[in-house]
């Protein structure tokens, strides 16, 4: 589904690709969509999880984290194929106008990486590594769709170019002190 979309993929393949059969999923799911949501918890689970590594990085300050944190996003996102890391770039916008669970496991998903990244915005304030011209979450927040935006566009053009002009960006709004 990274690769395909999910309307593309077959609930037939997915069976075959798992090796499950269709009773065993049924059991688990009561339909592709359920496993939609399923798919897009668990990877919001991990991506969230990814991201609270970066946080915690000891010896660096919040600025430097938020930077790992853009330069770990640009690698997977780059790829051509980036099946399975990218699945909010991929599935966005076509399981948002299918699914109201999808819309919703990807509203909670997006919101979680959102709070993160006020929550780190914030302490790289407190910590004195960085400035910001705004409230954490709003500066989160459109930090958010800004990298987000840049990832489609990345597909569309395929060059790097709208990262090197997402990272121009977020240098604007994030203010990194010399400390």
């Amino acid at each position: 589904m990274g690769g395909k979309g999910f309307s593309a993929v077959g609930l037939n393949e997915v069976l075959v690709a798992a090796g499950v059969p269709k009773g065993s999923f049924y059991h688990y799911f009561g339909s592709k969509e359920a496993f939609g949501e399923a798919m897009l918890e668990d990877y919001f689970s991990a991506y969230l999880g990814e991201m609270d590594l970066i946080f915690r990085q000891p010896g660096q300050s919040k600025a430097q984290q938020l930077a790992s944190y853009f330069q770990a996003w640009r690698a997977s996102q780059a790829s051509d194929d980036c099946q399975g890391r990218c699945l909010a770039v991929k599935l966005g916008a076509e399981v948002a106008d299918l699914s109201e669970s999808m819309r919703s496991a990807l509203l909670r998903g997006t919101a979680g990486i959102i709070e993160r990244l006020a929550a780190a915005l914030e302490a790289g304030v407190a910590d004195g590594s960085l400035t910001i011209g705004g409230s954490p979450h709003s500066v989160a927040q459109g930090l958010y769709q800004l990298w987000l935006g840049a990832s489609i566009m990345v597909k569309i053009v395929r060059t790097d170019r709208p990262f090197d002009e997402a990272q121009a960006l977020t240098d604007q709004l994030i203010h990194r002190t010399a400390s």
